[in-house]
């Protein structure tokens, strides 16, 4: 299994904050929060990032901070309407890179404790698998009386059966967080689904999953963190 860590946007609703810094090198906890994800990846696993041509430098700088080797894909993008989008983006490296064993894929912008080597012992090489973070209640998903900022899922007998993105009203207490595993099977569906102009949100993806296959999830209770909700929302500073 590889990982691949997409930090390829800009963070546009978090200007100016981040006009000049990417999302993913902000710093919370006394590190960037892209080095606590790399910190939790489990030794030997070959490491991808993707980044832009604007942060090219500042990522370049961040690698000779850690201590692990990380393979830098970088997205000739200089601004936000230039992007390739998530799932553009994974299935683009999968090809570039020539990715031929299952795939972990983890957003940038989280920051969370949860169990990495515990969540790849129980994917089955078959079924994708993500991890969604339960918070108790419904309510407490999203703030009360506003739009909720995150994808929410329906589990019955650790499947997915119901993904909620960004609902009116908050559909369930359990949270899609941004880390996946993508069995090799399923590249070509990705393929698919780019080839039909959808190009950024991975919800939408899994949506689309959804409807032919099945999504097993990996409920964690563990601190998770979506670092530009929380600073949108003024609970977090950096």
């Amino acid at each position: 299994m590889k990982c691949l860590i997409l930090a390829g946007g800009f963070a546009t609703r978090l200007y100016p904050l981040t006009l000049n810094k990417a999302k993913a090198l902000l710093e919370f906890k006394g590190k960037p929060v892209i080095t606590h994800i790399i910190n939790r990846i489990p030794p030997r696993m070959d490491i991808f990032v993707t980044t832009n041509t604007k942060f090219e430098k500042d990522f370049v700088d961040w690698c000779k901070t850690v201590k692990r080797s990380v393979d830098l894909c970088i997205e000739v993008a200089a601004a936000d309407h230039q992007k390739m989008g998530a799932i553009t983006a994974i299935d683009y490296w999968i090809g570039k890179k020539q990715i031929e064993e299952d795939l972990m894929v983890i957003a940038a912008d989280n920051y969370f404790e949860l169990d990495l080597k515990k969540m790849i012992s129980r994917f089955d090489g078959v079924k994708t698998l993500i991890a969604v973070h339960d918070v108790g209640d419904k309510e407490q998903a999203c703030e009360i009386g506003k739009r909720c900022q995150v994808g929410l899922v329906v589990v019955d007998a650790g499947k997915i059966v119901q993904f909620d993105e960004k609902p009116e009203e908050p559909t369930s207490s359990i949270i899609a967080t941004g880390i996946y595993i993508l069995p090799r099977r399923v590249f070509p569906q990705l393929s698919k689904y780019c080839q039909e102009n959808r190009r950024d949100n991975l919800g939408d993806f899994i949506s689309f999953l959804l409807a032919r296959d099945e999504v097993k999830a990996h409920v964690f209770t563990e601190t998770w963190v979506d670092i530009g909700d929380e600073i949108k929302r003024g609970r977090l500073s950096v």
